[in-house]
């Protein structure tokens, strides 16, 4: 039988990611099949493809994040938490009107108070609404007065971002208001803004909250303890 041009490029993919050595889940390491032998060898066992092409991706994500650390990895001033000198640095994505988003805050707190060498960078994702916009200006605004953590938890506790709400949240952290609205109105405002979008496109974010970890991104509501591996891997790998 001739194989499909799109399934031989996958089964080449595989191969090139496989190696040295194939891990088949629930089996010993097994060697990887001399060149000759690759096509049979998927045929039979085609459960590594999978793996192996998320290990391509993992491959290409860290490729990705490595070339745009500086510009991922250097907040907002003001916009950062946990140890401002931290040696392992999570930057997370947000919306306020993200639900999956304020589920994850008591997970993201309970690291940063386990690990006290863990620093926050946060980035302002609106993505979801007009009003996530108007909330995320709102609370870079409070970064530029020193009061981003004071604004961004009453924010969250005030549930979907408005009027009434966003007005809550500053009210809550202190700001100065005429302060905030001139600094809404800047230019740094907006270009933060369309930069944390278009850098989310460029590494490949569907959604928030988004994590980007040492070489890692990860997705949703990922939890406390896959935030805490990603940290250990990333201090791991310095």
């Amino acid at each position: 039988m001739t194989l499909r041009p799109w399934i031989l490029a996958l089964l080449l993919l595989a191969a090139g990611a496989i190696g040295g050595a194939v891990v088949l889940a629930g089996q010993a390491l097994r060697p990887a099949p001399a060149a000759g032998d690759v096509r049979g060898y998927l045929m039979a066992h085609p459960e590594v493809i999978p793996e192996a092409i998320q290990v391509l991706q993992e491959r290409e994500t860290g490729k990705l994040v490595a070339a745009n650390r500086a510009a991922v990895t250097t907040p907002f001033p003001g916009a950062v938490g946990g140890n401002p000198a931290g040696d392992v640095t999570i930057v997370t994505y947000m919306d306020y009107a993200c639900g999956f988003c304020r589920a994850s805050l008591p997970d993201l707190a309970k690291l940063v108070g386990e690990d006290a060498k863990v620093r926050v960078v946060y980035r302002e994702l609106p993505i979801l609404s007009a009003e996530s916009r108007d909330a995320a200006a709102w609370a870079l605004a409070a970064a530029e007065q020193g009061k981003y953590m004071p604004f961004h938890t009453a924010l969250f506790a005030a549930g979907r971002p408005n009027a009434a709400s966003i007005a809550q949240a500053a009210n809550a952290a202190g700001l100065d208001l005429a302060r905030a609205r001139t600094a809404i109105a800047s230019p740094a405002v907006a270009t933060e803004l369309s930069r944390n979008l278009d850098m989310a496109r460029a590494l490949g974010m569907t959604g928030t909250p988004a994590w980007v970890i040492g070489d890692r991104i990860l997705s949703g509501a990922v939890g406390h303890d896959a935030l805490q591996k990603a940290v250990a891997a990333a201090r791991a790998a310095r």
